[in-house]
């Protein structure tokens, strides 16, 4: 998925935070919601100008800096 395409970025809106493009809802916001347990629709609901496919957009981004950030412990050999 070709994520980001779906965000945008630009200092006079949410203090330059990335968000979903076309709206004032945070990739952070997003996150977070997941985080607290809220599902997609939940999601959606609660933010009606964003689709299902930008949620979808926000766990791939957050899927690809995971992999990209976090060094992976080498596993004890045997």
């Amino acid at each position: 998925m070709d994520y980001e395409e779906r965000f945008a970025k630009d200092p006079s809106i949410c203090g330059g935070a990335t968000t979903i493009k076309g709206t004032r809802v945070t990739i952070r916001t997003i996150l977070a919601s997941l985080a607290d347990g809220d599902t997609a629709e939940e999601i959606l609901s609660d933010y009606p100008t964003i689709s299902k496919e930008d949620v979808r957009a926000v766990i791939a981004f957050a899927a690809a800096s995971a992999e990209e950030d976090i060094p992976i412990p080498s596993l004890p050999s045997i």
